[in-house]
């Protein structure tokens, strides 16, 4: 028999609860249809889900089609429980992909399509309500294969169309079905099972239509997965019965798992009590599971969601994580120490919880995903443990990074202690987290003395300096270190490792991040203003994709902290004809640093939990050194060395020939490559300049780069409410009067402008280049866009001209970032246009003033004298 491990995923509200339902009641599971809002479905087991009709926790039910066996898990819908989700998606065999045949691909439908991409599990898709008036079959697959992939195939007509789609996809099916006209089932099961093909049903699941052919055709195109001998298992969720005990649910990925069996991750090794096969609420105990079994056991009390047991590796932490903080205030009959075990419960069941202490504000804080979170744990603290809690108004979750490399020292040395550590802080891709890496020879330091230093950086949650959030985006690689062979012990690494971490931070240049949502907009199009204005306001980005007779739709993104309370206006201005769908894009530069960080109000050197400074000792003593001074004391050479010192000195003799105003004694365009904190020459070993040959020194004087801006001219017209307002009434006027308000602006800068539109539609269409005052204007020829021109003329002169690009369209953002040219979203070339227009007012007008000053306050005191004697 054929065992898979299916799950079934959407964006909330999208039908997937209802086709679990009638999956398990074709496949004679249930004996009748459950119903959301009747509150009976299967899989809705939880009081919380049936009273607030969606799905909280992830669940299984066990059903057979024909021979095959399936494990469906029903995972959460709603953005605040993704991790839950998340979890889930490391089991599975292959998923099913829920559409709403209504609103076609959401916000949230991306966010889980990346994910199943990124874990490389295939896809069966379901188009759901397709019973609902106005749902377009045809219009639908071409918005799947343009925002989700190409390689989507409808499979509900099996014509000669469709052979050639399938075709296309893969080219080991191209070339059988161009040698023999036909494709084989193995081989198109084996491009499904490779992610090349991507199978497409369409129904209504509520009226049981279409949900059988595609039951049937999941279980004819999949393929049994194959195992290895040796046990391993990976565990997905924790949580607890009725009874209290611990259940750790996990997927069985080779061998056999028997009851009494000792397991562990090598780390730890407990046996097993009990083996559970759940179905919805109910479940049977078993004495063992095979290879493919998802169960649940007893008797594990240190297993976590992502662990490997046996031979299975364990899972690092999860892409998506909280981006809100709350603080937890308790009744006064409680203590916050000892209430506070209570809640680490939750958090091992809840893999989109943090509970974190904070000791010197003695509170306990909740990190989580979304505000629906907070009322779903209000009542699961109420019916666990009879406690009844509130959350403060939240904050977001910021975090920090560096733009710089730099070499961080760290030395913990008290009497008959030693340690030090030289750790290379380098700035990570957007979104990569943080990377540890080893690049010290052991003859320098011992391999377990590395593998130590490895272990402390990768346990803490490392505090930047700005306003002591966690960093991320960072690769840090122990490049150096000393122990001593009698005094060092481990726990002097770990001091060691902290401040080094510290001290290369304090000297890096920090910035804040903070999380921005992705979202897509649809309002009524007479209300499209207000809601471009909003987004602008909430310092975010758009581009408008579609526009009919009824709606408009925007896309782009804008910070949490903004955005995160929008729904409601949505719902008030339009009259609930407004849709607004958010997903979670990542960190981004935070959009008000100095504000956040004069609020915060963080000072790292009073932080005394994480010490940026390091310990040495002297005279039989301890001393504290702060972190801008630790390198003209450390123990070890430094990895990034700076130039020869007596480079310093024929500079001085540069300095002497050439007058001393050259360079004012300033030498810090040499760039050496160590960052030196305030104390310029910390290397120990000085060398007198007389006593090496002097190297010639040549001046380079570069001429400043010419800059051009290109203006995507169509963008900008919709993005300011001005041209927008006159674009509904006449392209042209609005054309041209954002073509003037350029050519003023030029004026003013004197650089060069091109203005680009497209004209990719037009038939026959050449590219025009023409002159209109002091700009240039562009008309794209056929079949070319102005993001095309623009991303094209980026790469081509980005090395001889400084180039600026004005456009909200958020791809196009992108991949100008990527060219590293400069970039202006539509609002802020407005804003830069204004002030250089006030600045340019303001100058004219002070010439004036001097122009009409009185004679007497110009001429000299003889020429008044002649000119009183000639009047008298």
């Amino acid at each position: 028999m054929k065992r898979l491990v299916i799950g079934i995923l959407a964006h909330v509200d999208a039908g997937k609860t209802t086709l679990s339902e009638s999956m398990l009641y074709l496949s004679g599971k249930t004996q009748r249809l459950g119903r959301v809002d009747n509150k009976d479905a299967y899989l809705d087991t939880h009081d919380l889900e049936r009273e607030r009709g969606i799905t909280i926790f992830s669940k299984q039910a066990i059903f057979h089609i024909g021979q095959t066996e399936i494990t469906l898990l029903d995972t959460p819908g709603h953005v605040d429980f993704s991790a839950e989700m998340e979890r889930a998606l490391q089991v599975l065999d292959y998923a099913i992909m829920v559409i709403s045949g209504a609103d076609g691909v959401q916000g949230h439908t991306v966010t889980l399509w990346r994910l199943l991409s990124m874990y490389k599990v295939p896809v069966f898709l379901f188009v759901n309500k397709m019973d609902q008036h106005g749902t377009d079959r045809e219009a639908l697959i071409d918005e799947l294969k343009g925002q989700l992939s190409k390689d989507i195939v409808a499979f509900d007509r099996q014509d000669e169309q469709f052979l050639e789609e399938l075709a296309m996809c893969d080219e080991r099916l191209l070339e059988t079905y161009l040698n023999s006209g036909k494709m084989e089932k193995s081989q198109i099961r084996s491009s499904i099972l490779e992610r090349r093909v991507f199978p497409c049903f369409f129904g209504s699941a509520l009226k049981l239509d279409g949900v059988e052919p595609f039951m049937e055709g999941m279980a004819d195109l999949t393929v049994s997965p194959t195992y290895p001998e040796a046990f391993g298992a990976k565990v997905f969720k924790v949580s607890r019965d009725e009874q209290g005990n611990r259940l750790v649910h996990m997927k069985i990925t080779g061998g056999r798992l028997q009851v009494r069996d000792a397991i562990g991750n090598g780390d730890w090794e407990e046996k097993v009590h009990q083996i559970r096969l759940y179905s919805g609420e109910r479940f049977e105990t078993v004495d063992y599971a095979e290879a493919g079994t998802i169960c649940a056991v007893t008797g594990l009390s240190r297993a976590l969601p992502g662990d490997g047991l046996g031979a299975e590796r364990g899972s690092g932490r999860p892409i998506l994580e909280p981006v809100l903080s709350y603080t937890i205030s308790l009744p006064p009959d409680q203590d916050a120490r000892e209430f506070l075990p209570k809640l680490r419960q939750l958090e091992e069941e809840e893999p989109e919880l943090r509970i974190v202490w904070d000791n010197q504000l003695q509170e306990i804080q909740a990190q989580i995903m979304g505000d629906v979170q907070v009322e779903i744990l209000q009542s699961l603290i109420l019916g666990r443990f009879g406690v009844e809690v509130s959350f403060d108004a939240g904050r977001v979750l910021y975090k920090e990074t560096i733009t710089s490399t730099v070499e961080g020292v760290g030395h913990f040395e008290p009497l008959k202690h030693y340690a030090e550590v030289h750790l290379l802080l380098e700035p990570g891709e957007p979104g990569s987290g943080l990377n540890f890496a080893l690049n010290c020879s052991e003859d320098v330091l011992a391999k377990n003395w590395q593998r130590l230093i490895l272990t402390h950086l990768q346990e803490k949650d490392h505090k930047g300096v700005l306003t002591g959030s966690s960093i991320t985006d960072l690769k840090i690689t122990l490049v150096s270190g000393r122990a001593h062979n009698t005094h060092t012990e481990g726990g002097d690494f770990r001091e060691a490792t902290y401040r080094a971490v510290r001290q290369g931070l304090k000297e890096a240049t920090s910035i804040l991040l903070e999380p921005y949502y992705s979202f897509r907009l649809a309002v009524p199009e007479k209300l499209v203003g207000r809601a471009i204005n909003d987004v602008e306001r909430m310092y975010g980005t758009w581009e408008i994709v579609e526009t009919n007779a009824e709606f408009t739709v925007l896309v782009g993104s804008a910070p949490v902290v903004t955005m995160r309370n929008y729904h409601q206006e949505v719902v008030s201005y339009t009259k609930g004809l407004g849709r607004l769908s958010l997903r979670l894009e990542g960190y981004k530069r935070c959009h008000n640093e100095e504000e956040v960080i004069q609020s915060i109000g963080y000072d790292a050197e009073r932080d005394v939990g994480n010490p940026t400074g390091s310990v040495f000792c002297s005279r039989g003593a301890g001393f504290h050194v702060p972190w801008d001074q630790v390198k003209a004391h450390m123990h070890v050479e430094a990895y990034l060395k700076p130039e020869r010192e007596s480079q310093d000195s024929d500079l001085r003799a540069l300095d002497r020939d050439h007058g001393d105003d050259l360079y004012d004694g300033d030498y810090s365009f040499l760039n050496t490559t160590a960052n030196q904190g305030k104390r310029l020459g910390w290397n120990r070993r000085t060398v007198e300049s007389d006593q090496q040959p002097k190297p010639s020194v040549k001046i380079q004087f570069v001429e400043p780069k010419e800059t051009y801006l290109l203006v995507d001219g169509y963008n900008v017209i919709h993005a300011w409410p001005e041209l927008k307002e006159l674009a509904d009434q006449d392209m042209d006027v609005a054309r041209m009067k954002l073509l003037d308000a350029l050519s003023s602006y030029q004026g003013i800068k004197n650089w060069q402008i091109i203005a680009v539109f497209d004209a990719y539609a037009v038939p026959g269409r050449l590219e025009e280049v023409s002159r209109y005052h002091n700009i240039y204007v562009v008309f794209t020829k056929e079949a070319q866009t102005a993001d095309e021109y623009i991303e094209k003329f980026t790469y081509d002169h980005k090395k001889t001209y400084n180039i600026v690009v004005a456009t909200s369209d958020a791809l196009q953002q992108v991949i100008i970032r990527g060219a590293g040219s400069t970039l202006l979203s539509a609002r802020e070339l407005r804003e830069e246009m204004q002030i250089s227009h006030d600045q340019a007012r303001k100058a004219y007008e002070s010439r004036q003033r001097l122009r009409r000053a009185n004679l007497e306050e110009v001429v000299s005191s003889d020429v008044k004298k002649r000119i009183e004697d000639i009047t008298e």
